[in-house]
């Protein structure tokens, strides 16, 4: 895997100790690190393969489907997707991914959204993005084109009674710059929603006081604390993951210490295609084989789904 980061993460890495630094074990792996991967571990895990019914399109959920939009983006593509979501009239909310939207040009984020608030079924629109965390600066550019085109998409969308928003991803609290404070509030200013999702990740944010502290600066920022997720049981991130017991304690720890509508959810994106549960809402657990079972009435009827805790370490 090619890695290529942005002056930004690479300013606020601590080079004075990386090897421990949270920023660096997200963007940089180790050789040193990397530890065999769980035998349950897939590539697609989530198995979105599966829910592809056109290519770069996933629908798994019976009114919301993810919108490949910048992986392989040809308008050939991108018309089939949208003939898709057209045709499909249950279809509500679709989120625009693929990579990341960032990489989308401004004529291409109107040529998508235009399409997309035109049709009748649909009510809301998420643009999934790092690059608030990442390239915070690129908000802040007004030669640039891409924040000016997402703020009126967006107020497009609100003059139809229609929602866009922007879901981002900082899993830490050493994220969030200066830069990252002027680009959160002109969205703000501008009547952005901007939500984030977290990932539990190993030596990042896995303890209470972190967590604590991330939820709280996104909320100052008006980011919506949205989700955050048990690591997915994808191959090479065994490094990276936690037990089940772990955000079951997060959450335990951190809900009631925040005004509740800035709590984010904390959830299992259920292996197998099961979707997003909340992580207190398992079967069965049994943190001794770390084996947890699941269910998920509204996607899968009475289909039993299984999560699997890391192998037991010395360090975990």
């Amino acid at each position: 895997m090619s890695i290529r980061l942005t002056p930004h993460i690479l300013s606020i890495i601590n080079w004075s100790s990386p090897i421990t630094d949270p920023i660096r074990r997200q963007f940089i792996p180790l050789a040193s690190g990397i530890v065999p991967d769980h035998a349950a571990l897939s590539l697609d895990s989530l198995h979105e393969t599966v829910h592809s019914p056109v290519d770069g399109l996933v629908h798994r959920y019976p009114d919301k489907v993810l919108f490949l939009a910048s992986m392989r983006p040809t308008l050939r593509r991108w018309n089939a997707m949208l003939e898709h979501i057209a045709h499909h009239p249950e279809i509500q909310d679709v989120v625009v991914s693929g990579g990341d939207s960032y990489y989308l040009a401004p004529d291409h984020l109107h040529m998508i959204c235009d399409r997309l608030l035109e049709m009748p079924n649909i009510k809301r629109i998420r643009f999934a993005t790092k690059g608030l965390a990442v390239n915070p600066a690129r908000i802040l550019d007004f030669t640039d084109g891409w924040t000016d085109a997402f703020i009126a998409i967006c107020q497009k969308g609100r003059s139809m009674g229609k929602q866009v928003a922007m879901h981002t991803h900082f899993n830490h609290s050493r994220e969030i710059t200066w830069t990252t404070e002027l680009a959160a509030r002109y969205l703000f200013e501008q009547g952005v929603i901007v939500r984030n999702q977290t990932v539990l990740l190993k030596g990042v944010n896995d303890d209470v006081d972190t967590m604590s502290s991330l939820i709280r600066m996104l909320a100052d920022l008006n980011i919506q604390p949205y989700y955050v997720y048990q690591a997915d049981m994808v191959r090479g991130t065994e490094d990276l993951r936690r037990p089940l017991s772990t955000i079951l304690e997060l959450e335990k720890q951190i809900r009631g210490t925040i005004a509740g509508f800035m709590t984010p959810s904390f959830v299992v994106d259920l292996p197998g295609g099961g979707g997003k549960r909340l992580a207190n809402s398992f079967e069965t657990y049994d943190p001794s084989t770390g084996i947890s079972t699941w269910k998920a009435p509204g996607v899968t009827g009475d289909k039993v789904f299984e999560y699997y805790d890391p192998a037991p370490r010395v360090d975990q």
